[in-house]
């Protein structure tokens, strides 16, 4: 019984050292460092996953379906900017594997990386976000098309049958749930870390970063919807523009439309927003060369024609007969092969690009048309609550629609405008290629004839004197007749006008006189606010050589009803013929209802008949008026004014906005006459009695 005590008694010495021995090398962690170890587990095996499947979707099922050349589906609008994010997952994946077996600062470790790919990651994400519910739409599109959603379900039973795929959704909505995905994990490896950890400060600042990621992510999402909602009303029908007016949205526009006015008439300020000012004259800048271009090139390749395809045979050039044989089979290869040739490249490198290019800035043409629409509706809601305190729930929506348009703007045109930029000037470096190589296949064209003719022996020295010497003595006979001519020249023509057109020349004349008309000599296309959109001959009026930036190249001009602005040199003055200055003369306004509103038009009595030539008229004021505020402008009675506008902003006649001595305000129409000018000694004229004044 001894002998069985004392071997219990070792027994139980040796239990606690046996359990020691075996455990270790085991280490224990509570509870919050085994969710935290989870976590990171979590973390780096689900991007595996993730990654995994996003170079399925890229280089099986959207390479499948490109092999298949399907022109119906739209890779681009379904996969978007995929490969983009699989580079930066590829990127962040190879960091988060680098650091998964350290043993220590593995949270700094990921934190950092989260912080580092912070800016690239929602560069890459809010596009695709942003495009993804598009992708949707077209998957939706597809499925109603019982041949596309046989190409797509037989590309996925082809590429992953394994996944169980039933739709290619499926991967689609990968990257939208991953990058939500972010700040949830980082949470939760931060809940279960102690605020003592050194990692805990990165940690917090890293889910901090994924969150404000995720924000700006659908903040994005929101100012692109406003921009594609708008840019989609462009291709309402007529039909449907005219269904959506309402007493609600004319009302809208008339308020915009006074607003703008009011801008223009420096009445009220302008919101300034000097960084969209300065993007937009850049954007704008380069539409207007997109377009000049395009019109450059379509004159160049015309001309280009003329050249090339000209016979030598139907001008009558003093040359010999074999010379001219020569020259005339050098034209017919010209004509026949190089130019066909020549035409196909320019419209395939050059043109159809550029029609591309012009294409392409439409849209951000429309939201900064947009822009404007919403900028008048953000300045009147913001008046109203500076006057009253408060705004109602639609007036808050439109000033949010208009801080929304116009962030997108900010963030999107540096970009859009550097990306134009490299590709106009793509088609430059291409267009200039593309002359290069017509001249000198015309050279070599050009050689062997060339090698006959009577001049091939001269050495070249002699040869450029020659050359030198017919070009002076073509010169000296141009210059000669030039100056012929223009003692010989008759006075200016114009091409006859319509008698509506004429009436409308006639009207500015008088109410601008014929040293202020030019003539459009190209058609214009206005591409800013309160750009004209003019037909080539048309007549305007200019009313100020520069815009209100000071651009002297942006003219304000009166096109006869509508007024605004084109570009000063795409007009050359305009002469009126004798037969017009004579119907100018004897121009008297006579429209009744403009009598009763303006007490400055004529009398209806006939005058006394005299023997001189129809006075001139002008406008001056008929009594004294003292201006209440400072839309207004106070009058001397006899003083001559300008009219500038026989209306205010609302329209009504009774008040004129006029010009006194270099400033602008309005007046009481009434207190307007007409009055003839001043005439040298020894002429006279009929005075036109005042109207009795009004109390």
């Amino acid at each position: 019984m001894a002998n069985d005590s004392t071997e219990e008694e070792g027994l139980a010495k040796e239990s606690p050292e046996t359990e020691h021995h075996i455990y270790e090398d085991v280490k224990w962690f509570n509870k919050a460092e085994q969710n935290q170890r989870m976590a990171v587990e979590e973390l780096i095996s689900t991007e595996t996953g993730y990654v995994h499947n996003l170079q399925l979707c890229i280089s099986d099922i959207h390479d499948h379906l490109q092999k298949k050349q399907l022109p119906e589906i739209d890779l681009e609008g379904l996969f978007s900017n995929i490969e983009d994010v699989l580079r930066v997952s590829r990127h962040f994946l190879t960091g988060l594997e680098t650091v998964a077996n350290l043993e220590h600062e593995q949270l700094f470790h990921i934190s950092t990386l989260f912080q580092e790919l912070k800016e690239e990651m929602e560069n890459v994400y809010k596009v695709y976000c942003a495009n993804y519910d598009q992708a949707l739409i077209l998957l939706e599109i597809y499925r109603k098309e019982p041949r596309l959603q046989k190409e797509l379900l037989d590309t996925l039973q082809v590429t992953v049958p394994h996944t169980g795929a039933s739709d290619l959704s499926f991967f689609l909505v990968m990257p939208v749930q991953r990058v939500t995905k972010y700040p949830l994990l980082l949470q939760k490896i931060l809940e279960n870390t102690l605020e003592s950890d050194s990692a805990y400060e990165a940690l917090s600042a890293a889910t901090k970063a994924m969150i404000e990621v995720n924000a700006n992510i659908n903040e994005y999402k929101r100012r692109k919807e406003v921009a594609d909602k708008y840019n989609k009303a462009g291709y309402l029908t007529l039909r449907e523009r005219l269904a959506r007016l309402n007493t609600h949205s004319i009302t809208k526009k008339t308020t915009r439309l006074s607003r703008l006015f009011m801008h223009e008439a420096g009445i009220v300020s302008k919101t300034e927003d000097k960084e969209f000012d300065d993007l937009e004259e850049k954007f704008q800048w380069l539409a207007s060369g997109v377009a000049d271009l395009k019109e450059n090139v379509a004159s160049f390749l015309s001309n280009t024609e003329v050249f090339l395809g000209s016979q030598l045979q139907e001008n009558e050039l003093d040359i010999e007969a074999g010379t001219r044989q020569q020259c005339c089979r050098l034209a017919g290869k010209l004509n026949s092969i190089i130019l066909p040739e020549f035409k196909k490249r320019l419209e395939r490198l050059v043109y159809l690009p550029l029609c591309n290019l012009s294409e392409t800035l439409k849209g951000p043409q429309k939201l900064i048309r947009k822009r404007l629409d919403k900028l008048l509706d953000y300045e009147e809601v913001e008046e109203k609550r500076n006057e009253t305190g408060s705004v109602t729930y639609e007036e808050e929506a439109s000033m949010n629609t208009y801080l929304a348009i116009n962030s997108l703007l900010v963030s999107e045109l540096p970009a859009f405008n550097l990306v134009a930029l490299k590709w106009l000037g793509q088609i430059l470096r291409s267009f200039v290629a593309l002359q290069k190589d017509l001249a000198k296949q015309v050279l070599q064209e050009a050689e062997g004839e060339m090698a006959q003719l009577p001049h091939r022996h001269l050495p070249e020295t002699d040869f450029w004197k020659m050359v030198e010497d017919t070009l002076s003595r073509a010169e000296d006979q141009l210059h000669s007749f030039c100056k012929k001519f223009e003692s010989v020249r008759p006075s200016p023509v114009v091409q006859p006008l319509s008698p509506a057109e004429e009436r409308r020349v006639l009207l500015l004349v008088n109410k601008h006189g014929p040293d202020k008309l030019f003539q459009v000599t190209s058609n214009i296309s206005g591409s800013k606010d309160m750009d004209l959109t003019l037909q080539r001959g048309q007549i305007v009026a200019l009313l100020h050589d520069m815009d209100t930036k000071g651009n002297s190249n942006r003219w304000l001009v009166d096109a006869g009803g509508p007024r605004g602005y084109i570009p000063s040199g795409k007009v050359q003055p305009y002469h009126l013929v004798q037969n017009q200055k004579s119907k100018t003369e004897m121009l008297i306004p006579n429209d009744g209802a403009e009598r009763r509103r303006h007490s400055y038009n004529l009398p209806e009595t006939a005058s006394p008949p005299v023997s001189f030539i129809t006075p001139a008229f002008q406008v001056v004021a008929g009594y004294a008026f003292t201006a209440r505020s400072s839309h207004e402008v106070s009058l001397r009675a006899g003083q001559p004014v300008t009219v500038l506008e026989p209306h205010d902003k609302k329209g009504s006649k009774e008040w004129s906005l006029v010009e006194v001595n270099g400033q602008r305000g309005y007046v009481p129409s009434s207190y307007l006459v007409m009055a003839p000018t001043p005439e040298p000694p020894g002429w006279s004229s009929p005075v036109w009695p005042l109207p009795n004044q009004q109390t």
